[in-house]
């Protein structure tokens, strides 16, 4: 793995390494993947960091939503 690549952990992309963008990556940066086929849309968010092993996306834990109107 290069210095420009970047691992994902986790979910749907669990093992895949990419090249990172001519853009410099900032820690915190969001990747939303959105899975279409065959069901239900499935949306999946990794968080960027920087490890002492390079950079990786980490699977961002589910995030409730809100109540609406107060309605639950």
């Amino acid at each position: 793995m290069s210095a420009r690549s970047v691992r994902f952990f986790g979910g749907p992309l669990d093992g895949r390494v990419q090249e990172l963008t001519d853009e410099e990556p900032v820690p915190g940066a969001v990747v939303r993947h959105i899975h279409l086929h065959g069901g239900p849309k499935i949306e999946t968010v990794y968080e960027l960091g920087l490890t002492e092993d390079g950079w990786e996306y980490r699977l961002r834990a589910h995030e409730t939503e809100p109540e609406r109107d107060g309605l639950r």
